[in-house]
């Protein structure tokens, strides 16, 4: 329903075929405060007068006409024919309440156009303006002084243009509102079919009002030039404030990269705004955040492409100068135009997203590289950037530096806290655990040798059995501390792997005898292998995989009663890798643990009050082991009383070094 064409082009038209010798009245130049001044004394005169005209405004959009309701509400009591027309923001609709309302598509002509038109029985006059949107508008700066826009079109008494006018609206608001045909073919059977005197009181305005024009807009010339100033300085200002604000909220840089693009680009009106990190030495950088201007809707989305970096001469100049470059022009720049392969490559990036003007600032701090803010203009017209617009972005971009510095700072803060408490953690269970693992046997040790010293005439029995209990948890301690040893070499990086071709076999078998020739109290449960005879040879550490094995057998015996059964399996886990399991019938884990049982420290039972004994270290230094050889572990079970099941991967030997191996031989 919307409508490409202007009224005022259609007007002038009309009027030029009316009159074959020229046009009796000639579009100039209005500010808006010439507008207003102008509608409102039309207004006054319907206001004033005893005459019913009809009253057709278009206002452009809703928040213009929301200033001037009032004024038409009174209006209104004077006349039944009064028409307004706006593009709808929040609440304006069709409407017939006081007088007729007509919301009109945003994408009309309309919105673009101030008109005012009074036909009475006794004067005529229309007020027919389009808002300047080529080289003479406004700067976007200054569209948000609502005083600094500026209008083309024609102010006059003539009635017969002031009939055209009207003619040309009624027919617009037809065709948004059909069902006030009856109305409209009211006025214009009353005010547009009959010749009526064009005088106005036999006053002529014309002088009065030229001069009234041109006093405001001599005005508005002079405060041009400070509002030109003020705008600069108020949009640097709010840019890098809300820059401020949106850091102040957030320390995330994702965020910030977001608020800075999204701000940059509106600010400065640009088609494309981009905001990327990377450092001086990057062949590439991940777009991710970008701003698409209003006006540049088909251009394409850099979002989620790669832009190279390696062969961006500007890019290189900006590293090299630690400071901006601009093109103006990318049709004529000597940097892109140049016959060698680094200006091709900017030749076809500026065709392939239709770069005309280019402008890169490096965000940086204390001269590292953090990132690029890059700026396009995309049009056919090319862009001269102006030094405060370069000024602009340089200090935005000085305040992004900032704010990745804040975030780096509190991220390396957050890791640092984490660290602290899982190292507090670490030391409330080491004391824990030494308070009880090494104060329990050093009791004992302690008890049997003074028993042993104070009574010399002590049993022989007696005495073997207060040998056996000190040497038992002499053991103990040395199991103890020998974990934490063997743990602390393996978190520090100490190990040296020696790596070599083993069958799987012969690790098992190694891990079984140290577990049956271990002196226990507790009958083991029944142990049985499941290993295919063809399985791979594995590329391993055999005295840590032994370790392992070895561990997780103990683990499962331990947490298995007599009754029980511990079962070892072993097959090609796809591709590369042999995946082992220690399989038990024991008391199982909770499913929400099953991710904890390989932190340091952890018992499920608690350090001092479990039924087991142990540091809770073994599935930690297992895991360790696991990792150090290139593999995985990881555990499963249903849940309590029903077994548990531990798996790791571990490499084979590849093909190629088996054939090399046999042909050594």
């Amino acid at each position: 329903m919307s409508n490409s064409t202007s009224v005022l082009e259609d007007l002038l038209k009309a009027l030029l075929d009316k009159t074959p010798g020229g046009l009796s009245v000639r579009p100039q130049l209005y500010f808006k405060s010439s507008l207003t001044a102008l509608s409102h004394a039309m207004e006054d005169q319907v206001l004033a007068g005893t005459d019913q005209p009809l009253v057709i405004a278009n206002f452009q959009r809703e928040r213009f006409y929301r200033q001037e309701a009032h004024r038409y509400l009174r209006i209104s009591q004077h006349t039944d024919q009064v028409y307004v027309l706006a593009a709808p923001e929040s609440e304006f609709t069709h409407r017939s309440d006081h007088y007729e309302t007509i919301a009109f598509d945003p994408e009309d002509m309309l919105s673009q156009e101030w008109h005012l038109i009074v036909i009475g029985h006794h004067y005529a006059t229309c007020l027919i303006c389009r808002e300047r949107q080529g080289v003479d508008a406004a700067p976007p700066e200054l569209l948000a002084m609502d005083q600094s826009r500026r209008f083309e079109g024609i102010w006059t008494f003539d009635r017969q243009a002031a009939c055209v006018s009207a003619d040309l609206l009624l027919q617009r608001i037809l065709s948004y509102r059909p069902e006030l045909a009856e109305k409209i073919e009211r006025a214009r059977s009353e005010f547009l079919t009959h010749d009526r005197a064009a005088s106005f009181y036999n006053v002529d305005p014309a002088p009065f009002a030229e001069r009234l024009v041109t006093y405001l807009q001599a005005g508005q010339y002079k405060l041009l030039k400070a509002y030109r100033s003020i705008s600069a300085q108020e949009r640097k200002e709010r840019l890098v404030n809300s820059i401020t604000v949106a850091i102040r909220k957030s320390l995330n840089s994702e965020e910030i990269f977001k608020v800075a693009v999204q701000e940059l680009g509106q600010a400065l009106g640009v088609c494309r705004c981009l905001v990327y990190r990377c450092k001086a030495n990057d062949a590439s950088a991940l777009i991710q955040h970008e701003f698409l201007g209003t006006y540049a809707t088909a251009l394409p989305s850099l979002v989620g492409q790669t832009w190279l970096l390696q062969d961006n001469c500007l890019f290189q100049e900006v590293v090299q100068k630690q400071g901006g470059v601009f093109i103006n022009d990318t049709q004529s720049d000597p940097r892109i135009t140049a016959h060698t392969r680094k200006a091709k490559a900017l030749r076809d990036l500026t065709n392939r997203w239709s770069i005309t003007s280019w402008l890169m600032i490096p965000v940086l701090n204390q001269g590292r590289l953090l990132g690029i803010v890059e700026l396009h203009h995309c049009g056919a017209v090319p862009h001269e950037w102006a030094e405060d617009e370069r000024a602009l972005v340089d200090a935005i971009a000085t305040q992004i530096g900032t704010a990745l510095i804040q975030a780096e700072a509190y991220a390396n803060l957050e890791d640092l806290n984490q660290q602290l408490e899982a190292l507090d953690l670490t030391r409330s269970n080491l004391i824990a655990i030494t308070g009880h693992e090494l104060r329990t046997p050093l009791s004992t040790i302690q008890v049997c040798l003074e028993s042993l010293s104070s009574e010399p005439d002590m049993p022989p029995e007696l005495r073997q059995v207060m040998l056996s209990s000190a040497m038992e948890d002499a053991e103990r301690m040395r199991k103890l501390i020998q974990d934490f040893l063997t743990l602390s070499r393996l978190e520090s990086g100490r190990v040296e792997w020696r790596l070599e071709a083993l069958p799987l076999e012969e690790c098992v078998e190694l891990a079984l005898s140290s577990i049956r020739t271990r002196p226990t109290e507790k009958t083991l449960p029944r142990i049985t292998t499941q290993l295919p005879a063809e399985l791979p040879l594995i590329f391993a550490d055999g005295e840590w995989l032994v370790e392992v094995l070895s561990k997780l057998l103990d683990n499962a015996c331990k947490f298995t009663e007599s009754q029980g059964e511990v079962t070892i399996k072993a097959e090609r886990n796809g591709g590369q890798m042999l995946e082992v399991t220690v399989a038990d019938t024991g008391r199982g884990i909770e499913p929400k643990r099953l991710e904890v049982v390989f932190d340091r420290f952890y018992q499920e039972e608690g350090a001092l009050r479990r039924t087991a004994g142990g540091t809770g270290l073994g599935l930690a230094i297992c895991r360790q082991i696991v990792n150090g050889l290139g593999g995985q572990i990881w555990a499963d079970s249903g849940g309590k009383d029903q077994g548990s099941q531990f798996h790791f991967t571990v490499p084979v030997v590849p093909k190629e070094k088996v054939s090399s191996g046999k042909k050594r031989k």
